[in-house]
């Protein structure tokens, strides 16, 4: 199911970015609560030189007011909370999704943010037309994923598989409808966030490649095209059929190994870390499949992106992962998960006894499947 992958998001401490002098282009949010009933204070919150960044400011007199520098349009989310002698009194998620352009941008509501109405950014104009085109889909989505909590919390764990199917159907429906927004704007201010939804984590680039450089020579030199650009090219180097790419990481006992270590073996090169839900829900699969075909020439290297040695070493011994493990204890910055462009976990890469890739992010029965039908 596409969407195992993405559900284990990057978590990043929020720093605070009013004071950040960095060039860029100046952006203004002024804000207008016009039923102010009660003391608040509104939280602003995106991403900046690759990290999560937050702002805040009180309403006063029924306004707000946000500053800052933009290095490209940028999304954000607004949350208003009421406050009452300078404590919290409710946490309620009054949010809104805004997307930020230079120049200044007047949003306005009665009194709850999610309602507010955003004017003077033609970044959160486009996307605000895309979510038009996708609301029933979305609307469809939404519902799927409840009834997926509620057969998660049941735990009916067929009736949730049954749910996969549609789940991947919602998905190249999405995808399709983005896919079609691009080519008909391709100078889009959003074009690098909708291609980023379309490609996902594990971007298939002779898929994706054809419609980034259709995109605005803009969008491709700024700074999320850039970094979509070095992704891509990843994505190229470690794509099926392509040798793997060497790395070598330090064993819980300080052992370095390497690639090298299994040749002559079926390897799967599984990318996971202890505090990953889905990593954790998928490893009795992993263990299976290690268990039925160990003893015929198939290996597997764990590589986590844990940086507390302990908390990695409990998990290994309490899911029973009998086979070798490697680390630098280095978290997201891991340098194998870096060099293989790992984004998001569960993956891994499935390679045969000569070096080669043969197969990305087997989940469930897949892996056992091209194990056998390797095997025979």
């Amino acid at each position: 199911m596409k969407r195992s992958i993405l559900a284990a998001a990057l978590l990043v401490p929020a720093v605070l970015f009013a004071q950040d002098k960095k060039a860029g282009k100046p952006f203004t949010i002024q804000g207008t609560v016009t039923h102010e009933q009660k003391p608040a204070k509104v939280f602003l919150r995106m991403r900046k030189g690759g990290e999560n960044v937050i702002d805040s400011a009180f309403v006063k007199d029924g306004k707000f007011t946000f500053s800052g520098t933009l290095e490209e349009p940028t999304l954000a989310s607004l949350m208003m909370v009421e406050q009452e002698a300078a404590k919290t009194v409710s946490m309620k998620r009054d949010m809104l999704a805004v997307y930020l352009d230079k120049g200044t941008i007047s949003i306005t509501t009665q009194d709850s943010i999610s309602k507010a109405t955003v004017k003077g950014s033609p970044a959160n104009d486009a996307y605000l037309a895309l979510n038009t085109q996708l609301k029933e889909v979305n609307e469809k989505a939404s519902a799927l994923q409840k009834e997926y909590r509620e057969l998660y919390q049941a735990k009916d764990e067929e009736g949730m598989k049954k749910l996969e199917a549609k789940f991947d159907e919602l998905d190249n429906e999405q995808k399709a409808i983005m896919k079609d927004y691009l080519k008909k704007a391709p100078g889009t201010p959003i074009g690098m966030y909708v291609i980023n939804q379309v490609a996902g984590y594990d971007i298939v680039p002779s898929e994706i490649e054809p419609t980034f450089k259709k995109l605005s020579k803009e969008a491709r030199n700024s700074p999320s095209g850039k970094e979509f650009a070095k992704r891509l090219q990843s994505a190229k180097k470690t794509a099926v059929g392509q040798p793997a790419l060497a790395f070598s990481q330090a064993t819980p006992e300080g052992k370095m190994v390497g690639l090298d270590a299994f040749r002559g073996k079926y390897l799967l090169v599984d990318f996971w870390a202890s505090w990953c839900g889905p990593c954790r829900q998928e490893n009795p699969n992993v263990v299976k499949a290690y268990e039925k075909f160990k003893d015929r020439g198939f290996d597997i290297l764990g590589v986590s992106l844990d940086d507390n040695k302990d908390k990695w070493l409990k998990a290994v011994e309490a899911d029973k992962l009998a086979w070798t493990h490697v680390s630098d204890l280095k978290g997201w910055k891991n340098a194998a998960a870096d060099l293989y462009g790992v984004r998001a976990i569960p993956q891994n890469v499935l390679i045969d006894p000569k070096g080669k890739i043969i197969a990305k992010n087997l989940r469930g029965e897949k892996l056992e499947e091209k194990l056998e039908e390797l095997m025979k």
